[in-house]
């Protein structure tokens, strides 16, 4: 059997991966040792994913399976490919569930303006139209002006963790002894920050941060 495709956001190079949910799915793919073919896409080739019947990546092709939106594409992967399950039991999937709708909505409102006008800057030039003009019809006003001070923006970033923080404490991962979707969710978050602001996302005495070492270690896509 062939490799699955996985049709992923990028930059004005193929390599400026930077979709906390297209992360997801890499990541969810690692855990399951499937082999990946990851192709670039921008926010205007969207004639390239119109088998899927929308827009918007990631977008996973399994033979003759098309899925996208991540959390769509983990169930089928746990689905298709029971073995190294990403949920594991009915209660660790509604921790995943929980988990991705506190990153869509704390997480996402937190880390915009940390990253949103850099992203804009390392977006390949036929994106950039689009992007401006899409992102500031939602905020209301300039990416610059969004991402003023940024500094200090990355500072309520870090507060907004504190519920991973505290069950970090106790735990190597956030589903526990070793990690799931629940994690890969976070980290897509994280991996987000880490390619795109020259802010460091995490202090070293943050005790998310050794979370972090451990799931690229456990991850070596995350280097990549």
């Amino acid at each position: 059997m062939g490799a699955v495709k996985l049709y992923e956001l990028a930059g004005q190079q193929d390599s400026y991966r930077f979709s906390p949910y297209c992360w997801r799915v890499r990541l969810a793919l690692a855990h399951k040792n499937l082999e990946v073919e990851t192709i670039p896409w921008r926010f205007t080739e969207k004639e390239a994913i119109a088998v899927s019947g929308q827009g918007r990546v990631p977008v996973l092709i399994d033979g003759d399976r098309v899925v996208s939106d991540s959390w769509a594409i983990a169930e089928y992967l746990d689905e298709t490919y029971p073995e190294n399950p990403l949920f594991g039991s009915e209660e660790a999937k509604s921790l995943s569930y929980f988990i991705k709708n506190w990153d869509e909505s704390a997480l996402l409102r937190a880390l915009g303006p940390v990253v949103l006008f850099n992203v804009f800057k390392h977006l390949h030039p036929k994106d950039k139209a689009y992007f401006r003009e899409s992102r500031e019809a939602q905020i209301g006003q300039s990416l610059e002006e969004f991402s003023a001070d940024s500094e200090a923006k990355l500072e309520q970033f870090r507060k907004v963790l504190t519920p991973i923080r505290r069950v970090l404490k106790h735990q190597p991962f956030i589903a526990g002894e070793a990690p799931n979707f629940a994690d890969h969710i976070v980290m897509g978050r994280l991996q987000m920050a880490r390619v795109t602001s020259p802010l460091p996302p995490l202090e070293t005495i943050d005790p998310v941060f050794p979370w972090q070492q451990r799931m690229i270690a456990r991850y070596p896509v995350l280097m990549g």
